[in-house]
């Protein structure tokens, strides 16, 4: 009982600190509009570690061409994120479909294990 109650600790320890920096990003170096307006909305906010953190174990595990395809494709993600400025129903939107389309290359890298 008493480790369970440590590891609850620790959890929830992370946690608080995770909230501090909740984005994918420093928030307290947010510089764009769209930048402000994922840290001021807990469920873009949510949308954006998600999406970074999906993108980030991908770009590991696939190989360098299909590497180099996904990362100009989340370059030009950005820059459609960014157009959606602070509207919040774009930008939801915008993380919906850049998701979608990770989630597509990690259902790929799942049927090509094994793991």
């Amino acid at each position: 009982m008493k480790k369970l109650i440590q590891c609850a600790l620790v959890i929830c320890g992370a946690y608080a600190t995770f909230s501090v920096q909740a984005a994918s990003y420093d928030c307290n170096k947010a510089k764009t509009v769209t930048e402000h307006a994922i840290c001021n909305n807990r469920a873009i906010n949510d949308a954006d570690v998600k999406m970074a953190t999906t993108y980030n174990i991908i770009r590991h595990l696939v190989p360098m061409g299909t590497r180099g395809a996904i990362q100009d494709q989340q370059v030009q993600w950005l820059s459609l994120r960014d157009q959606c400025r602070d509207n919040v129903s774009c930008l939801q939107d915008v993380y919906k479909m850049r998701q979608q389309k990770l989630d597509l290359y990690m259902d790929r890298v799942y049927k090509q294990g094994p793991f």
